[in-house]
């Protein structure tokens, strides 16, 4: 049995994106800035691409930048937004603990250049608390940016209580929306939202086509200069079969929400039901404000590399966290953010259901974790001096 249960890392295309792609790429090949009858329909094919987009999260088309994918566009916002606060003497941002790297990563950058940045606790839960980021802010708090929902632990933030707090106090609020989009419902303007990231591939659309929503009245600083594409503020010819597939994937997944969703939760309820039957073992984050795709557990006693490729054994694809730093061997930033200690947080493993997982499917997942985990700790050291209470057991 063959298992894809990683898709918070990528998605597999979608027949209606595919399709979408390839027409383009055969009947509207032009360049969208060329004059001629052939570059204007592809001009007209981006525009209505924008606007797919945009009816999705109750945007205006106005407001959607067309990027490369949720890191390009996390970047734009965060740096966007610090050029902003520096003319205006503000020079303080805050973030929280487990924001995805293409945003910490953008954060320490800023740090250098003499930005101040705090980053909110997310609990054992896995949540901010509202009250805390209100708190933090400060009359030189130029940007708050928090993700929707969590990369690994599936997470999902107070974003619209936050975005309301920031508008308040009139602070610009970003939101990292890249693994949200098109799974669970968004409104900016309900939501309180002033700059949204997502990706394509996190909905079954395209690598390497992503978009950013920006706010009326927010001034974009360009991270790439050239042409005057994407209103001069993104240079470069447009990916338009990119874009396109992307605007048909996004529809498709916002209008199967309502169908797919109770779905997909209930198949998550089960494995997560199953994998508690695990001895020392728990969940990662909060069960109820989670994505309904996302299952993260730790096992002690063991590794999660080791877990992985014996999985893979198995027919079962999955991933310790964020495909992003799958290489390193470091314990995940996450897992340590949310108080896991670094032994247990070693043992980590994350299932991303998609909606044609079956119910028969997850058993076997169940079933495999479990002999798995058996069979490692069956050899493994660590797990001998829990057992035999030389060291304390602390799930």
């Amino acid at each position: 049995m063959n298992i894809y249960a990683d898709n918070a890392a990528t998605t597999k295309m979608s027949r209606t994106a595919m399709n979408t792609m390839i027409k383009c790429m055969e009947e509207t090949y032009g360049n969208p800035s060329s004059l001629y009858r052939t570059g204007q329909r592809a001009k007209e094919v981006l525009e209505e691409a924008r606007e797919k987009v945009a009816k999705v999260i109750n945007a205006s088309p106005r407001e959607i930048l067309f990027t490369s994918g949720g890191s390009e566009a996390d970047n734009q916002a965060i740096l966007s937004a610090a050029a902003l606060g520096l003319k205006k003497g503000k020079k303080h941002i805050i973030s929280s603990a487990f924001e995805h790297h293409a945003v910490l990563h953008t954060l320490a950058k800023l740090e250098k250049e003499g930005f101040e940045i705090t980053l909110l606790d997310v609990h054992e839960d896995g949540l901010v608390r509202p009250e805390e980021l209100e708190k933090a802010l400060r009359e030189d708090t130029c940007l708050v940016t928090i993700m929707f929902a969590n990369n690994e632990i599936g997470t999902i933030q107070p974003i619209r209580e936050l975005g309301r707090i920031c508008k308040e106090h009139g602070v610009i609020f970003h939101t990292d929306a890249v693994q949200a989009v098109g799974h669970i419902p968004i409104d900016v303007e309900a939501d309180n939202i002033d700059m949204l990231s997502a990706s394509a591939h996190k909905f079954h659309g395209p690598k390497g086509t992503g978009f950013l929503y920006t706010r009326k009245g927010i001034a974009l600083t360009n991270l790439i200069e050239g042409g005057a594409q994407e209103r001069g503020k993104r240079a470069g010819t447009e990916n338009v079969p990119g874009i396109m597939a992307m605007a048909a994937a996004l529809k498709e997944a916002a209008d199967k929400m309502e169908q797919t969703s109770p779905y997909i939760k209930g198949m998550r309820d089960r494995l997560i039901a199953g994998l508690k039957e695990i001895p020392h073992s728990a969940i990662n984050g909060d069960e109820e404000h989670r994505l309904p795709s996302n299952v993260n557990f730790c096992f002690e006693g063991i590794e999660g590399e080791s877990l992985l490729l014996l999985l893979d054994e198995k027919g079962i694809s999955a991933s310790s966290g964020s495909a992003c730093t799958s290489g390193s061997l470091d314990p995940s930033h996450v897992l340590l953010a949310i108080g896991r200690v670094h032994d247990v947080a070693h043992g980590s493993l994350r299932l991303s259901l998609g909606e044609d997982v079956t119910e028969e499917q997850v058993d076997y997942i169940i079933k495999s974790v479990g002999e798995v985990v058996e069979y490692l700790r069956s050899f493994s050291p660590v797990w001998r001096d829990l057992q035999s209470g030389k060291t304390q057991h602390i799930l």
